[in-house]
């Protein structure tokens, strides 16, 4: 690995969106010494997905160069919820919610980050024991005028959408997490820009020499739109199973291969390089390649080899999965729309309906047309709904 401040400078800007300032990055660098490097999550769900990683990876880069990453779990924070990029007002999370989240965060972040190299902390640990006073100055060190700048608020201000104060106080309590841990950087996604700007302010009223600010892109999600959360219903996670990921994977737009192989795939540039290249002339394959490579970060070659074989003998051989869901129902007969509805493979009769109108419904490997067919369960039936919903239904 380099180890020149002008070599490291190039990995720290690899993937960046912003970088405030380059030039004080590269006098930090000069000092030869290890930059504590912070980046928070808020245990608000208890899975990390594909789009975590992004900034996790970065870490892990900058971690192998012998940086000292500080992991700051936002166990507090989480029970605010961060504001960013967020048209309503989000609902509180109960301490036992956070922490239950906050366990598989580490054992989660520790599958890409060294634990051994890594600082982690919980900013409770200077927020709960904040003095009234404590932190009336720290809410005295920024105006509401500055907060309201940010585009979220804006709108939802200009929307009369409610804005409660306690998230105008969020983006001060982050930027108090860099004055606790001293940070010399902090990373995060470019949603996160304002924030890390205010840890940025705070540590010069403190005294310190202030963070730079290093941003990287939103991962879109599988829909290939918006940016991956598991309320969108459009997120990877890392926890999936080995099949599911794979699955994911294939689905996404072939525009996103690139995207995904610079930033979540673990590949270096010129590992990933031949993947693009097949774009063009072998979408499915680059894909392929690309779903595999995901699935042996967290699962492990083996499994990867053996969610690729599976997915080929389905979509490509035209096979079932080694795992179709049996249910039996009570009745002799019905139409495919409340067969699909009553066997929870739609979460609704006119989602049913679209998917027939698309061609995504087959009924022993024969599509469906018709919404209103009525399908038989005198004997075995196997529906597949979807690319990856399968099963096997008869009546009682």
């Amino acid at each position: 690995m380099p180890i020149n401040p002008t070599d490291q400078l190039k990995v720290f800007k690899e993937g960046l969106v912003d970088l405030i300032t380059e030039e004080e990055l590269r006098q930090r660098l000069s000092e030869k010494r290890a930059l504590r490097i912070k980046y928070g999550a808020d245990p608000s769900t208890a899975d990390l997905h594909l789009g975590h990683t992004v900034p996790l990876r970065k870490l892990k880069r900058l971690q192998d160069l012998g940086h000292q990453i500080v992991f700051i779990i936002g166990d507090f924070t989480a029970r605010i919820g961060d504001p960013s990029e967020r048209s309503e007002l989000r609902p509180m999370l109960s301490p036992s919610q956070v922490k239950e989240n906050a366990k598989t965060y580490e054992v989660q972040a520790f599958k890409i980050l060294d634990r051994k190299r890594t600082e982690v902390r919980y900013n409770s640990e200077w927020l709960d024991q904040m003095k009234p006073q404590d932190f009336l100055n720290l809410t005295s060190q920024y105006t509401v005028a500055r907060v309201l700048e940010r585009d979220d608020f804006q709108n939802r201000y200009k929307n009369n959408q409610p804005i409660a104060l306690l998230e105008l106080l969020y983006p001060l309590l982050q930027g108090y997490d860099s004055v606790v841990v001293k940070s010399d950087v902090e990373l995060g996604g470019t949603d996160q820009k304002f924030n890390l700007l205010v840890g940025r302010e705070l540590q010069k009223v403190w005294n310190q020499k202030p963070q730079m600010v290093m941003t990287l892109p939103l991962l879109e999600g599988t829909d290939g739109i918006r940016k991956m959360s598991k309320s969108f219903g459009n997120a990877i996670n890392i926890n999936d199973s080995p099949k599911e990921i794979f699955g994911k994977v294939m689905s996404l737009p072939d525009v996103l291969i690139s995207r995904y192989c610079q930033y979540v795939s673990g590949l270096k540039s010129e590992e990933y390089e031949p993947i693009i290249g097949l774009v063009s002339s072998s979408p499915r394959e680059a894909k392929a390649k690309l779903a595999e490579q995901i699935v042996t970060l967290y699962h492990g070659e083996k499994n990867a080899q053996a969610a690729r074989q599976e997915f080929d003998r389905v979509f490509r051989d035209k096979g079932l999965p080694d795992e179709v869901q049996d249910i039996s129902l009570k009745e002799k007969e019905l139409d495919v729309v409340s067969l699909l509805h009553q066997t929870n493979l739609v979460p609704s009769k006119s989602e049913a309906r679209r998917l027939i109108e698309q061609g995504g419904v087959k009924i022993d490997d024969v599509r469906v047309t018709n919404a209103d067919q009525k399908v038989s369960l005198a004997k075995p039936v196997v529906i597949q709904c979807g690319k990856r919903k399968f099963a096997r239904v008869k009546s009682q």
